[in-house]
């Protein structure tokens, strides 16, 4: 709950002086019952025995971050917020019938957005303005954001494993193996759990609402496994990693060439999505198989140059410094020296 104020604050750039908290009951829809009780645990203010309400600690520092104040509607009555109840009937009835289909939640509450900035256009009967012009009064009228956001989630500390995990909820995160055994800060929100060492973030994780369950990222093992090559195809972090086709060809292509060595090289071509997206490297790699550069110098090249727009040049003239050396022919008569060793 407070990071959907969060995100309707700095969407109208404005803080309202006080919010409405509705029946404190969850309703479950179109999400886990994991989800629905740490919602509830963690942001919903809890009904005492003698009516009084205790908040909870997220929903207290969401309010002291905004300096604003919080009112209550009673269980079951939906006319203390108003016309609340009445405009969510009539957003449900004018933009979700019929039923509409979207790929993801982001997709559909873009569309929802889009539906509310068209109707701004609408002047409603008794009134000369457009639902436009009233709600800038109203916004000129309302207090300026804070200079920073609210932080809309839980935070925590651990320390990293010496598996480079770190647990949180039950579960257990990864973080890059450079930071193990160190002291690292959590914060939990709704769909993301991030985690940091110091001021810099480490790591980013979808959330995860099952119990006793890993959440890897391959890439922060990288590093250990360009060390340890032969643990390449038992690596359990690497076990669920879907890369595209490419990729494998690659790795076969070099193995083919070096063996170890290729394999290793491999590694260290997929190491440059510590820096680069996979979107990019993807492209990169495509691009040395058809050309036949089948090598990490000539992949970084080209994936520098997919993320900088310019054409890729692999010659010796875009490295001036490095020495020329130059192969003469051979020649058969070079070849009677050794002939006259085999008679002496």
């Amino acid at each position: 709950m407070a990071q959907r104020h969060v995100e309707k604050y700095s969407g109208f750039e404005i803080v309202i002086e006080v919010v409405a908290v509705g029946d404190c009951r969850v309703r479950i829809a179109q999400q886990t019952i994991q989800q629905a009780a740490y919602r509830f645990s963690t942001a919903w203010p809890r009904i005492l025995p003698d009516g009084t309400r205790k908040r909870a600690r997220l929903f207290s520092g969401f309010l002291s971050h905004y300096v604003i104040r919080d009112r209550y509607g009673r269980p079951g009555k939906g006319n203390d917020k108003g016309s609340v109840e009445g405009l969510v009937g009539w957003a449900r009835r004018n933009f979700m019938v019929p039923l509409p289909r979207f790929a993801s939640w982001d997709d559909f509450n873009a569309w929802l957005e889009e539906q509310c900035r068209k109707r701004q256009a609408a002047i409603l009967r008794s009134h000369t303005e457009t639902i436009g012009q009233r709600l800038q009064r109203d916004l000129q009228a309302m207090a300026d954001l804070p200079p920073a956001p609210f932080e809309a989630c839980e935070q925590a500390t651990g320390q990293v494993s010496s598996q480079s995990l770190v647990r949180y909820q039950t579960n257990d995160y990864s973080v890059p193996v450079a930071y193990g055994h160190r002291d690292v800060w959590v914060r939990g929100y709704v769909d993301q759990v991030v985690i940091g060492c110091g001021g810099e973030v480490i790591a980013r994780h979808p959330r995860c609402y099952d119990r006793e369950d890993m959440v890897f990222d391959p890439v922060h093992y990288l590093p250990l496994l360009e060390q340890k090559i032969g643990a390449l195809d038992q690596a359990a972090p690497l076990a669920e990693w879907d890369l595209p086709a490419e990729f494998q060809t690659l790795r076969r292509l070099m193995e083919a060439r070096m063996i170890k060595a290729g394999r290793r090289e491999y590694v260290q071509v997929l190491r440059l999505l510590e820096s680069f997206g996979l979107e990019d490297l993807h492209v990169a790699v495509k691009n040395a198989l058809r050309m036949g550069a089948i090598g990490f110098d000539a992949i970084k090249h080209l994936v520098l140059c997919q993320v900088e727009k310019r054409p890729p040049k692999l010659d010796l003239n875009v490295y001036p410094y490095l020495p020329r050396a130059t192969v003469s022919k051979t020649s058969a008569a070079s070849y009677l020296c050794l002939v006259s060793r085999g008679a002496a």
